[in-house]
């Protein structure tokens, strides 16, 4: 058993087909499956069995995935390391795509007057998707808005931010300086699609308060939700960092949570077996020095009673 098999068995538990992990690897499909077959002869039983066109674990394939992965990683950290002589010259660095939008370019740039040798690879999706891309070590390092699940991430919350319910100037509510949560009741929304960490901070909300809203817009793109606000008289919530040239202007009016429930914080996260390169640790440095949240003079109130 070599990390070679490692490496292909992992890439077939991904990708759910010898073909898929093939392409994806770089290789024929013969060799990924003789690989998989030397490996399920070195531990005595089968990895993966067959329903229709795609390829499942079995409990066995299940036990040998994470440790795989880790083994995987802990390879690929020592070839950084040793290559590098102990610096990393990329980092693959995830973002959720409200953190991606506001605050990822100005990041990189910090980062890279730091490390001018560093290479970035940026990577923007929602929480749910990060979360599995570090897991499986495509990631090095990400920032995220949203709830992370797996134990086996290190979560570390650094940066304030908050949710607002943002009005256009022809919505009835723009003129309006308080608005009570059961106001919502019915109005048209538009959201962030599921998986986003935005998203399911306004669901959890939406449940605790029993309100009926119409989702009318859906997008995975903050500026989409943000241009409905603006031309299509759809109410939103998303984070104030967003709107910071549309509130100076006055072209959204946007209202904060009285009792502070959408109150949040961006969170750097990487693995717990993460060998912590130097552009790791200068990230969080740089993520400290945007911790405040500037809010505008000027708010409408949201109120819960």
């Amino acid at each position: 058993m070599t990390i070679r098999h490692l490496t292909v068995f992992a890439a077939v538990a991904q990708q759910g087909s010898m073909s898929a992990a093939a392409k994806h690897l770089y290789l024929s499909q013969p060799t990924v499956s003789q690989a998989i077959r030397e490996l399920e002869t070195h531990y005595n039983g089968l990895l993966f069995e067959r329903l229709g066109k795609k390829l499942y674990l079995t409990d066995r394939g299940k036990l040998l995935l994470p440790h795989a992965r880790d083994m995987i990683r802990q390879f690929q950290q020592l070839e950084e390391l040793m290559q590098n002589q102990g610096q990393s010259s990329t980092l693959k660095l995830g973002s959720t795509l409200t953190v991606g939008t506001c605050l990822t370019p100005s990041i990189i740039l910090d980062l890279q007057k730091k490390i001018p040798e560093l290479d970035v690879y940026s990577f923007v999706t929602n929480t749910k998707n990060i979360e599995q891309k570090l897991l499986r070590s495509e990631l090095d390092a990400a920032v995220v808005e949203g709830e992370i699940h797996s134990p086996d991430l290190v979560v570390l919350p650094i940066i304030d931010d908050c949710l607002v319910l943002a009005a256009g100037k022809k919505h009835p509510f723009y003129r309006r300086g308080r608005i009570h949560v059961q106001e919502l009741n019915n109005q048209k929304f538009a959201v962030r699609e599921y998986g986003s960490g935005t998203r399911q901070l306004f669901e959890d909300y939406t449940l605790r308060h029993d309100l009926k809203i119409r989702t009318t817009w859906e997008a995975h793109s903050p500026q989409a939700l943000l241009n409905a606000v603006l031309y299509n008289q759809m109410l939103s919530v998303m984070s104030i960092r967003l709107m910071h040239h549309e509130i100076r202007h006055r072209s959204v009016r946007v209202f904060c949570n009285e009792a502070g429930e959408w109150n949040r914080k961006f969170k750097l996260v990487y693995h717990k077996n993460k060998f912590l390169t130097p552009a790791i640790f200068e990230l969080e440095k740089i993520l400290h020095t945007y911790q405040q949240l500037e809010l505008p003079s000027v708010m409408g109130v949201l109120e819960q009673e």
